[in-house]
């Protein structure tokens, strides 16, 4: 019997993945539950495992092709005398590939230019906001004091970025407007506040979710966040560690020539808040981007006016309590 090897479906914005390698050749022996390759998707490097005892057989697909999900890679036959009688590369995932890119701008009449192959990452993320040009959204802006935020966050030994995640998450808590997200079978609400924090990787941009972040004690919160700060540096995170936020936060405002910017709000939520520098007079730039389909201008008012109030009355970060 010869059983299909497929390119994994890791996420749901993935359309191809990047084969970097095979483990095992044609006809060597592979055991279930075995990496026999190395995949990068558009977050991290991960290993496609067999999925029962045989023997590696070809056609493989070349290394460092890109592949749609679903399509063949490679094969596993019972017997070593079927992997030994069928071998080759691949070559349609690449048509395939092909045939998913956008159409290309005319550069014929710019500068000399010659084509680098984006990264899995990069190529992803600009798929992902491509998918949000359908999104009705809205901006609305406050400046608030980060300064009194930022001593007490040193004084309990967390970063800002994760003690304005708990401010957010609990300021959602307060509106669950702010945990839906509008699908084509109506309106999905969430019963748990799971913040995406951006990360820059140095490749592009991810987002590691803090789960439940209104309720878990800051502790715990903190060992996760540090947890998932060294999957992004060392490019092993995975799907469950960046899919599914309900609310999402950017945080620049370690750069101090960000004055000001705006995040564009990602499928599958309703809101990211984007956050600058503080400026001479203390106060940071907070930019509220909205899913019109689901918040309105009243509503983001409301969500900035008690965010505002939290960051001024800090007595649930120096307890550590959550949302409920």
């Amino acid at each position: 019997m010869k059983t299909e090897i497929t390119m994994p479906v890791l996420s749901d914005t993935m359309q191809t993945g990047r084969l970097t390698r095979w483990n095992k050749a044609v006809g060597e022996a592979i055991k279930k539950g075995e990496a026999i390759a190395e995949v990068e998707t558009d977050k991290a490097i991960l290993d496609v495992e067999a999925f029962a005892d045989g023997f590696l057989a070809g056609p493989l697909a070349a290394v460092d092709t890109d592949i749609p999900v679903r399509q063949a890679i490679g094969y596993i036959v019972d017997t070593l005398e079927a992997a030994q009688g069928s071998n080759g590369i691949i070559h349609a995932a690449q048509v395939l590939t092909s045939a998913l890119a956008p159409e290309d701008a005319d550069l014929r009449r710019g500068p000399p230019y010659t084509i680098e192959r984006p990264s899995m990452l990069r190529a992803a993320v600009a798929r992902n906001m491509s998918a949000t040009l359908d999104t009705p959204t809205f901006l609305i802006s406050s400046r608030f004091a980060t300064a009194p935020l930022h001593a007490a966050a040193k004084q309990a030994g967390l970063s800002l970025t994760l003690a304005l995640t708990r401010a957010c998450a609990l300021t959602v808590a307060e509106d669950p407007w702010f945990n839906h997200a509008w699908t084509r079978q109506g309106l999905a609400k969430r019963s748990r506040v799971d913040v995406g924090v951006a990360v820059d990787s140095g490749e592009g941009l991810i987002t590691p979710v803090l789960r439940d972040a209104a309720i878990r004690p800051l502790k715990e919160l903190a060992e996760t966040w540090r947890i998932m700060l060294g999957k992004v540096k060392k490019g092993r995170i995975y799907p469950e560690d960046y899919q599914g936020a309900s609310f999402y936060l950017s945080n620049l405002g370690v750069f101090p020539e960000v004055e000001r910017f705006n995040a564009i709000v990602p499928v599958g939520a309703s809101a990211i808040l984007a956050v600058a520098a503080a400026g001479s007079d203390g106060r940071a730039d907070f930019t509220l981007s909205c899913d019109h389909r689901v918040i309105f201008g009243a509503d983001a008012a409301r969500f900035l006016q008690r965010l505002g109030k939290r960051l001024e009355d800090l007595s649930w970060l120096a307890s550590g309590e959550g949302g409920r």
